[in-house]
């Protein structure tokens, strides 16, 4: 470990001594509250009553630096929190090859804790990208759903998708003449238990983003965690709209099953303002089928109304968010959410049976509320 952080350094170190580098600092502070409310027969009701309340406060910090063909990025993130679920909400980088958080004056109900949620060096020369380090990988076409994206997927609920959280992995690319280009990464994962580096715990993937006339593919080809998973998507546009989706098969020891995700997006203008629709269906290779759909409404030049509505069809149940995203200022936003589960006991969003009679795990309404001032 001591070696790999030498070693990160004395790139740094070059970078930063290079004629032509430059350098970017900037980031966030963010203050978010949650509140939700629970029924009687909720086994979060008999934990911590009728509602809870948890408190989070950020600072992130993002440094860059880069010459004409490496690049270092960092960015560093102190984060208290407080929480009814605390071990739920706590990073850890247990899983991950190396272990930038550290977490203090922990209790039974807050934390404080800093760590590097992005630290990597970079190659970029004019067909070739390379990078190692703590980043993001997003693959796929989904909107909610991506079963294509093998790294640190969004739940599909998430309200903040601002950043996803990075894994330590080696990331290239390659660009063709044709504008097609191919994508590899190695994500690096310990084991639970040991804490020690498997091979059955990573994430082996290759993916060729390709053109044919005005549509676009894509091809995947994976082992991960212990499974191979192959997959093909696209895009194309159909009437000013476009459509999207992906198919991927996963192979496992114990299970081998097909996802499905599919989506149209369209945007409009109506009684003025500027609208853009997606509706999405998924299937999980199981036994679920899920049916998405959200609008997004320019109701002024600094305003976002978003109504969204996620349901499993099988059930049925589902998941009703109106999110708001307000500018207040030019650096400064307000972020909410009105979050209604629909469904009775037993269905996934209404409440899933808790395995103990007669309760559920289930909630009420729920708000979501957050303040971003960025620097």
């Amino acid at each position: 470990m001591r070696l790999s952080y030498a070693l990160l350094l004395l790139f740094i170190s070059t970078v930063a001594c290079a004629d032509n580098s430059s350098y970017e600092f900037g980031g966030h502070t963010k203050f978010r509250i949650v509140g939700q409310s629970y029924p009687d027969d909720s086994l979060f009701h008999d934990l911590v009553g009728s509602s809870s309340v948890d408190t989070v406060g950020e600072l992130r910090l993002n440094f860059s630096t880069k010459s004409e063909l490496l690049s270092f990025h960092a960015d560093y993130q102190l984060i208290a929190l407080r929480s009814e679920f605390l071990l739920a909400g706590v990073p850890n980088d247990d899983r991950r090859l190396f272990d930038f958080t550290k977490t203090n004056n922990v209790s039974d109900d807050s934390a404080i804790l800093h760590r590097l949620d992005r630290f990597w060096v970079g190659y970029a020369g004019e067909k070739a990208v390379v990078r190692f380090g703590r980043q993001a990988l997003s693959w796929g076409n989904g909107f909610f759903f991506a079963p294509m994206d093998l790294v640190n997927p969004f739940d599909p609920t998430t309200i903040d998708t601002e950043y996803k959280s990075g894994d330590d992995m080696l990331y290239v690319q390659y660009l063709r003449e044709s504008g097609d280009d191919v994508q590899g990464a190695v994500v690096f994962r310990r084991d639970p238990l040991s804490g020690d580096l498997e091979s059955d715990e990573a994430t082996v993937a290759l993916k060729y983003h390709g053109f044919a006339g005005e549509n676009e593919y894509d091809v995947l080809v994976a082992e991960s965690y212990d499974s191979t998973v192959i997959g093909i998507g696209g895009a194309r546009s159909i009437g000013g709209a476009i459509w999207r989706g992906d198919i991927v098969f996963t192979d496992s020891d114990s299970d081998s099953y097909v996802e499905v995700v599919t989506n149209l997006n369209y945007s409009w203008t109506w009684g003025g303002r500027n609208v853009s629709g997606a509706v999405e269906y998924y299937y999980n290779g199981l036994d679920r089928h899920y049916v998405a759909g959200s609008m997004s409404i320019e109701m002024s030049p600094l305003w976002m109304l978003t109504p969204t509505l996620i349901s499993n069809v099988d059930d049925p149940s589902g998941l009703f968010q109106l999110v708001t995203n307000y500018s207040l200022s030019d650096n400064m936003t307000f972020l909410g959410s009105l979050n209604i589960p629909l469904g009775s006991n037993g269905t996934e969003f209404g409440g899933a049976d808790s395995g103990i009679p007669n309760r559920y795990l289930s909630s009420d309404v729920g708000l979501f509320a957050q303040l971003a001032w960025y620097f």
